[in-house]
């Protein structure tokens, strides 16, 4: 195994309970990482994420870079001591980002230029800046820089963009500054298989400490998810943390696990608890609906979060229908929770071999295993 990643175990149906050493302290995997974009998980407190076992964050490179500046942010001691998270933080590069911004960016071999979202002022984010920028930052894994394809795209433009992401990720390896922040690698591809097959080849022939599956969750559907993930992630290296972005529902993150990935980010958890939508152990709950109004119940009584043990459905629902900040503050707890919960119960099954758990629904799982 790599210095950095052990598995230390391995079920019967391919998930790896794996550990992960970063300048800042261990990750236990499979793991959940909270997004946190702009150095802050929206609504939650770092104290509040350390309470309920988050092991890592993620932050984002371009919103950083625009507002407030990876200068600054340097100056002022780096991303851990600026958000004051002494845990583990992965950067991702801003491809996903460049992706989402349409007609305000154009893509060279160069890197990519954009128009900043904030003020409409003109960037340029090479795969040589995107290092250094996350060097800046003092993330403990920095990922390189590449194009989130869409779904769609017709295998031409899929073919020439995962080359180019290829010569990318080359120049990043050449850029990486300092050998206390881990690189990962990403594997795009589109919805082509032989051409996942190609780019996992190229890719996992340099030198990178892990490698992410990018480009999937972003509209080609359950079916297309789930079979290009699993035939790409059998062909990653088994002694390099595996890590599926952007992919975040429960049910998708546990088909993930049990086929071998390690990380996972999404922004649904705290992006749903927002818009007053809820996980629990007897499965997703709307909080606006009219039947809360006066429910004196714990929203989720398996629950052992903050929000189940102190307030009623009755009070949420009060409080998101009223507009109150408390609202995506107590919501965003819960919904995180469930999360890290459903991946201390991923460990744990991987532990027992109880190959069962993987083809069971997500809420009933936080139920077992105790």
């Amino acid at each position: 195994m790599a210095a950095h990643f052990t598995v230390l175990k391995k079920d019967p149906a391919g998930a790896r309970l794996g550990r992960l050493l970063t300048a800042h302290g261990a990750v236990e995997t499979p793991a959940f990482m909270p997004v946190g974009t702009q150095g802050t998980v929206k609504a939650v407190l770092p104290r509040d994420l350390q309470e309920m076992g988050c092991q890592i964050l993620l932050g984002n490179t371009y919103h950083l870079y625009l507002r407030p500046g990876a200068e600054l942010i340097r100056e002022l001691g780096g991303l851990h001591r600026f958000m004051n998270w002494d845990g583990p933080i992965l950067t991702d590069s801003g491809g996903y980002q460049v992706f989402s911004l349409g007609a305000m960016r154009k893509l060279s071999e160069e890197g990519v230029r954009f128009q900043s979202h904030l003020d409409g002022s003109y960037h340029l984010l090479t795969p040589e800046n995107v290092m250094q920028i996350q060097a800046a930052l003092g993330s403990d894994i920095a990922m390189v820089l590449d194009e989130c394809i869409p779904h769609d795209a017709d295998r031409e433009y899929v073919r020439d963009s995962t080359n180019r992401t290829i010569r990318w990720a080359e120049r990043c390896l050449r850029t990486r500054d300092g050998a206390d922040q881990l690189v990962f690698g990403i594997i795009q591809g589109g919805m082509y298989a032989d051409l996942r097959e190609r780019c996992v080849r190229e890719m996992s022939s340099m030198p990178f400490d892990g490698f992410a599956v990018g480009g999937l969750g972003v509209g080609e559907g359950e079916e297309l998810l789930h079979s290009i993930a699993a035939s790409t992630v059998g062909l990653l290296p088994e002694d390099r943390p595996r890590y599926l972005m952007g992919v975040g529902r429960p049910e998708d993150i546990l088909n993930a696990v049990r086929r071998g990935f390690d990380l996972f980010d999404c922004v649904l958890p705290t992006r749903n608890a927002r818009n007053g939508t809820l996980f629990t152990s007897e499965g997703k709950l709307s909080i606006k609906r009219a039947e809360f109004v006066n429910d004196s119940r714990p929203l989720d009584p398996a629950c052992g979060c903050y929000c189940c043990r102190n307030f009623s459905r009755a009070y949420l629902r009060h409080l998101y229908m009223a507009g109150e900040i408390l609202s995506s503050v107590l919501n965003s707890l819960h919904n995180l929770y469930f999360y890290h919960r459903l991946m201390e119960r991923c460990r744990e099954a991987i532990r027992q071999e109880r190959v069962d758990f993987w083809t069971q629904g997500s809420a009933t799982l936080l139920t077992q295993l105790d």
